[in-house]
């Protein structure tokens, strides 16, 4: 079992930067793959990134590339999502998400364990 935790959303400015946290509990974090997704008001859940155990394979959705980076320490069973450059079209709850196995994915269904998610607001 893994419990997740996020932290770090809040309001800000378009172009400016935000980083999110997502602290993870439980015997098994460090062989977790770990995912971001996000959750814009009236719209379905949509990925955002996903990072292998190691750091080593990640994978973003198009419309964050260049513009954020997920990263992760295993020490301190963290993982992170640095995002800059943002814009209004960013304001969504995003939810932090773990897989029992397996690489990363887009797809929601393939992670097993979530968190409650932290609000990012982008005002234009």
């Amino acid at each position: 079992q893994v419990q997740l935790v996020e932290s770090g959303g809040g309001l800000v400015q378009a172009g400016g930067s935000l980083r999110l946290s997502c602290a993870a509990s439980g015997r098994t974090f460090g062989s977790n793959t770990m995912g971001w997704f996000r959750r814009a008001p009236g719209k379905e859940r949509e990925f955002v990134a996903s990072s292998t155990w190691s750091g080593v394979g990640k994978n973003y959705a198009d419309s964050v590339k260049g513009r954020f980076t997920i990263s992760r320490d295993n020490v301190k069973s963290t993982v992170y999502l640095q995002m800059n450059s943002l814009k209004p079209e960013d304001t969504a709850v995003y939810y932090c998400a773990a897989r029992r196995r397996g690489t990363t994915s887009s797809r929601g269904e393939e992670y097993d364990y979530w968190g409650q998610g932290t609000q990012v607001i982008v005002s234009s």
